[in-house]
């Protein structure tokens, strides 16, 4: 890590979450190298009450199929799966970005595209992130994990700069720097946890009631 970025780690206390009452209305949680691990611990720390919707967005090979999903529900017991084209956005699950789709966030729902990868990735990070703080500003959390490249950064201050909460994997724990470093750089008073800490921080932020009309 560049020795400017200083890292301030988070207790996780609750006088420490910022707009209390807000009510999220989604998490981005994007990761690269060394993300099944990382994800694996995120999800079997979120308690089974959390009804922040959470979405994932893992860097995979474009021709992998639906085993990530799978492989996640055996450690948590809140409902995951793959985002399908206008799904809508519902409280207490956990949605994979699928393969070689970019996974869009709109008001109400996600939708699916096949533009060009961004950062050379498909699914992107930035790209998830950017378009939920488009949709729901504040009321967005951006999660970067392990990962070898600098995807993330720009969608985590997007987030930030709309008033939406960014936390970052403590990069000193991660199995690839790199990422959570970059999102550190781009964001430097993002909260930061260990991988273990983070599925149970998120299960302590207080979701929107109801579900978002589309526009």
């Amino acid at each position: 890590m560049s020795g400017s970025t200083r890292v301030k780690r988070s207790t996780g206390r609750s006088d420490e979450l910022a707009g209390g009452d807000v009510g999220y209305r989604i998490a981005i949680v994007g990761t690269s190298w060394g993300g099944l691990v990382a994800l694996r611990t995120l999800v079997a720390a979120l308690p089974d009450a959390c009804k922040l919707p959470i979405a994932i967005v893992q860097h995979r090979y474009r021709d992998s199929d639906a085993l990530l999903a799978r492989f996640l529900q055996d450690f948590t017991s809140l409902r995951v799966c793959e985002v399908e084209d206008k799904q809508p956005i519902e409280a207490g699950r956990v949605f994979i970005a699928p393969a070689n789709y970019h996974t869009l966030v709109e008001r109400g729902h996600f939708s699916l595209s096949t533009e060009a990868p961004v950062r050379y990735s498909r699914p992107s990070i930035d790209a998830a992130m950017a378009s939920a703080a488009d949709a729901y500003a504040h009321r967005t959390v951006g999660v970067v994990l392990t990962g070898a490249s600098a995807d993330g950064a720009v969608g985590l201050r997007r987030i930030a700069s709309s008033g939406g909460m960014a936390v970052v994997q403590d990069p000193a724990g991660a199995e690839a720097r790199l990422m959570p470093a970059a999102a550190l750089r781009a964001v430097p008073t993002a909260r930061v946890f260990a991988i273990e800490r983070i599925g149970a921080f998120l299960g302590t932020l207080p979701a929107a009631p109801g579900p978002e009309p589309r526009p």
